[in-house]
């Protein structure tokens, strides 16, 4: 039981790499589209972006020791956390892919309109209106019980979300100013981050 103590945070280590890698192929991997001109920017959702990557290092540096858990509840508890951790990360993995697809030559890292941007509202965005913050938030929670420590995963967490607040509302705005009163019908019906459950619509 010992040495397997002292393995299983290595086991979790690699497969935490192994999640973030699948991740980020999502959006380097997707097909290549025709570049469309923009129509509008908020470069105010860079600053969103540099909060929830804060968010992401105070987990990462919050590696914990070999040997010790993210709760206090020895190997079995650790081994329970470990299957709902990952199936956070498959889940997250999962969800950003579905969004990216659907989305489509109108994703980017800022906030923007592009000529020709259509209200996207099926599929993951049937769920919640931002899909890939709920997938990077889910990201940072699976990473956190597996590899770090309960109170990192509450300060980066505060922070991430922090970010993730300014992210949403400079997206918004702009999609207000192009799709007015249908947003807003959209946005009182479906969730911005985290899904409703049982769903209200």
């Amino acid at each position: 039981m010992h040495a397997f103590a002292i393995i299983l945070p290595n086991l979790e280590l690699d497969a935490v790499g192994i999640g973030w890698l699948l991740f980020f192929a999502v959006f380097l991997v997707r097909k290549k589209l025709p570049r469309v001109p923009d129509l509008a920017r908020n470069q105010f959702s860079v600053l969103g972006l540099f909060l929830q990557i804060v968010g992401y290092l105070v987990v990462r540096l919050g590696l914990r020791q070999s040997g010790t858990w993210f709760l206090p509840l020895g190997i079995i508890g650790e081994i329970s956390s470990a299957i709902v951790a990952f199936g956070i990360m498959a889940a997250s993995i999962y969800l950003s892919y579905a969004a990216v697809q659907i989305l489509g030559k109108q994703w980017s890292l800022a906030a923007r309109l592009v000529q020709g941007h259509e209200l996207v509202t099926g599929g993951p965005y049937g769920l919640v209106r931002h899909p890939i913050y709920t997938s990077m938030f889910g990201m940072l929670i699976s990473t956190a019980i597996a590899i770090s420590q309960w109170q990192e995963l509450l300060i980066g967490a505060v922070i991430f979300l922090l970010g993730t607040a300014l992210r949403i509302r400079a997206e918004e705005q702009l999609l207000i100013d192009a799709f007015g009163d249908e947003y807003r019908e959209y946005a009182r019906t479906v969730p911005a981050l985290i899904p409703d459950w049982p769903p209200s619509h």
